[in-house]
């Protein structure tokens, strides 16, 4: 997919209001994601992602995207990723989450807004403010 202009400070934005819910998803077991991917029960990470998610905002803004990998190799450190939508009022941000032992990292795959403006740092600006109306506790969201 060819990454939109403007991603990297949305991909800022969305990693800040979603890092205490990547705590919550690293208190579940490493072997569990990897179970539940291999086994396709997407089901299962909907679940926990939901959980996580309704800690921190409002119900049905953070969703698992029914999609993940388990990347486990005896070579390289295991990492975790899963397709998350973050959907708050007038946006809908389509990316993927990438867990780690000691980091994670968001990439921001599309982004699509109700009623785009044509000027992308106004939808910048729109995304960080919805996002921020979205979220139940205060995060870093600037």
């Amino acid at each position: 997919m060819i990454r939109q202009d403007h991603v990297e400070p949305r991909e800022i934005i969305v990693a800040e209001a979603i890092q205490n819910v990547v705590s919550e998803l690293r208190m579940v077991d490493l072997a569990d994601y990897v179970a539940f991917l291999r086994m396709g029960r997407i089901g299962n990470i909907s679940d926990i992602v939901d959980s996580a998610a309704e800690l921190y905002f409002m119900p049905g803004t953070l969703r698992f995207g029914h999609g993940g990998e388990a990347h486990v190799y005896w070579s390289n450190p295991p990492r975790i990723v899963l397709d998350l939508e973050l959907r708050p009022r007038g946006a809908t941000i389509y990316f993927t989450l990438a867990l780690r032992e000691k980091d994670a990292a968001v990439e921001v795959n599309y982004v699509a807004f109700d009623e785009p403006a044509n000027d992308p740092l106004e939808n910048t600006n729109f995304l960080r403010t919805a996002i921020r109306e979205a979220a139940i506790l205060p995060s870093s969201v600037g």
